[in-house]
């Protein structure tokens, strides 16, 4: 009887543990995509803000300030979220960003709008796009998965805006 005891009990805590491992699993994968949007959305504001000054187009100029304006109330939207649901986001760009924040800053400054135009106006979106799609498609919680869709018209819009470039072409 002991040792049907004993079996039951394993039984029921492996079932716990199970149960408690599985449950951090989705908000690890929220935890994750909010993570890389706080990622991409540091790189944009970073390499927006070099474009502010080192650009030579009017266009480019302009829609770096509006990047930098707009990623900066994302970001601080996302922040909000994040601490609500414990979650500790990077303070800067990944590491491959920061090499791609690099490398729009070499080489020619004549060809500098092109860079950025393209890596962090149209790429750069097109990527966080994705992110963005699958978090408002698959995020477990509500709350993320409501402020990924919200947040989409506007990257979208961006996007539209990065491909209108003339140096974006």
């Amino acid at each position: 009887m002991r040792a049907v005891h004993r079996i039951l009990g394993l039984a029921a805590l492996t079932t716990t543990i199970a149960l408690l491992a599985a449950a951090p699993a989705y908000a690890r994968s929220d935890a994750a995509f909010m993570k890389d949007a706080a990622h991409a959305g540091a790189a944009e504001i970073e390499a927006s803000r070099l474009a502010t000054t080192k650009a030579k187009s009017a266009e480019v100029k302009s829609f770096a300030e509006t990047m930098v304006a707009d990623h900066t109330k994302v970001a601080e939207e996302l922040q909000a979220l994040a601490t609500s649901k414990n979650v500790k986001l990077p303070d800067g760009p990944s590491i491959t960003q920061k090499t791609e924040l690099k490398l729009i800053n070499a080489g020619d400054d004549d060809k500098f709008d092109a860079r950025y135009a393209k890596t962090f106006g149209v790429k750069a979106h097109e990527s966080t796009i994705k992110l963005f799609e699958e978090a408002a498609k698959n995020a477990k919680d509500a709350d993320v998965r409501a402020w990924a869709e919200k947040t989409l018209p506007g990257l979208r819009h961006h996007l539209e805006m990065a491909q209108a470039l003339p140096v974006a072409k």
